[in-house]
């Protein structure tokens, strides 16, 4: 690229942590490979998590082109500053937060007013801060974080709730037409209007180019382009390393990862059906298990670690991974299907078992299962799974032919990416770059009228 002007990017997720780390990545691409100084905002919360992240790779130099910037969100009595996060929060405080999220563009033109950005990176959740930017003269760039078929399954139900989405491999089961209902009101309730800025997406055309028009189609025509997948870098922290030792004493592609991800904490009854469907699988695990903070500690049913021994570990809150994925012991990976751990899977030729909970994971699982990389444990009219499923399902894949095919197909995707990836992220920046240089010409021509 020939030496440009700095532009100065103001990056703005939504608050939760599925979303900071992509938009974290983007900031970290847009400083290798561009002249970029950014300003990172979010809570001061998650501004304390952020911090450690990027410290972690001081080596890359990444501090002196990042300032992290607070947003304050307004103070409501059941909503204290450490619940400005998804993070950890309980579940019946989200509409709470988003709500005070809403509230706090009162004092992002402020924010705007001091740092003068040549751009804003803006999250597709909200529309606020694109309403905002552009009243006052500042270019935006929507970024979306999850999968583009995913995205117009939703919009679909939104626009034509009466046809049936043109693609049948997507689909929901009868137990999640609820909780997708509850989700596109979410996202659609200030009643969108769609807007002409360009819209990213964190994801690559190798994984779902067939549904890249039709969503384009369904956003009034928006031009979308991918930018992934963007993954987090492993950091090297030696806290980690007991699990990483057990895991070199194990067989190659021996054992199961099962995590649900930053905010779903299971139910007592799945955590049962969970823990007995391990047992009964024989299969090595490492399983994470997470709870809100301050909720009281769901219990693992009697006697379950003794039982299991050495061939299973539970880990509490938080593990490592992107090391534990990137282990030749492991053979499979228990997931909710969202986003970022789908495309951190593949980037690792894991294959997957798909256990949607939540948000628009279920159609995740439905692309996953199309493209021949996962298998889903499905339950009945009455639960979501059953421990005899998770056991079967879990047995067949690690160490069963199943899990052969799959991971023979996601390695080959895994390449088809990798391919595409240089390309598809250098057409983004010359987007980006033609955005800002627009934006100077101008401000330049403002100047000549005064």
């Amino acid at each position: 690229m020939a030496t440009q002007k700095c532009f100065r990017v103001l990056v703005f997720p939504w608050l939760a942590h599925g979303h900071i780390s992509p938009f974290l990545e983007l900031a970290r691409k847009l400083i290798e490979k561009g002249n970029f100084f950014i300003y990172f905002c979010s809570t001061p919360i998650n501004l304390i998590s952020i911090k450690k992240k990027l410290s972690g790779d001081d080596h890359q130099n990444y501090t002196k082109s990042i300032q992290l910037v607070e947003h304050n969100l307004p103070t409501l009595p059941q909503l204290p500053p450490h619940y400005h996060t998804t993070d950890g929060l309980p579940p019946n405080l989200n509409p709470t937060l988003r709500k005070a999220f809403e509230m706090s563009k009162l004092s992002f033109p402020n924010t705007l007013n001091t740092l003068k950005p040549d751009l804003l990176i803006c999250d597709d959740l909200f529309q606020w801060p694109e309403i905002v930017a552009s009243s006052h003269g500042v270019p935006v760039v929507r970024f979306q974080t999850c999968s583009v078929t995913a995205a117009s399954f939703l919009a679909h139900i939104f626009t034509n709730p009466d046809v049936t989405y043109p693609f049948p491999a997507i689909y929901l089961h009868e137990y999640e037409t609820d909780q997708i209902r509850r989700c596109v009101d979410a996202v659609f309730e200030s009643g969108r209007e769609e807007s002409r800025n360009l819209l990213v997406v964190n994801t690559s055309k190798a994984i779902e180019e067939k549904y890249f028009y039709y969503y384009s189609l369904l956003r009034g025509n928006t031009k979308i382009m991918p930018v992934g997948p963007l993954i987090q870098q492993a950091p090297n922290g030696d806290e980690d390393m007991k699990v990483i030792e057990w895991l070199d004493k194990k067989d190659p592609c021996s054992t199961v990862f099962v995590s649900f991800g930053s905010e779903y904490f299971m139910q007592k009854e799945e955590v049962e059906e969970m823990a007995h469907g391990l047992e009964l699988s024989n299969v090595n695990f490492i399983w994470v298990f997470r709870a809100p903070v301050g909720a009281e500690k769901v219990k693992l049913p009697l006697g379950f670690v003794e039982r299991v021994g050495g061939r299973g570990i539970v880990m509490e809150g938080w593990a490592p991974q992107a090391r534990i994925l990137g282990h030749s012991s492991i053979g499979g990976f228990v997931s909710h299907c969202g986003w970022n751990s789908v495309l951190e899977t593949i980037n690792f030729g894991v294959p997957i078992i798909g256990m949607p909970m939540k948000f628009e994971q279920p159609m995740n699982a439905r692309l996953l299962s199309e493209l021949g990389v996962c298998v889903e444990i499905v339950g009945d009219e009455t639960r979501r799974f059953g421990r005899e499923e998770v056991g079967n399902v879990i047995r067949e894949v690690v160490g069963g032919k199943i899990g052969d095919d799959l991971r023979r197909k996601v390695k080959e995707l895994g390449a088809k990416i990798k391919e595409k990836q240089e390309e598809e992220m250098d057409d983004v920046l010359d987007e980006l770059v033609q955005i800002c240089n627009k934006k100077k010409r101008t401000v330049v021509h403002h100047h000549h009228h005064h």
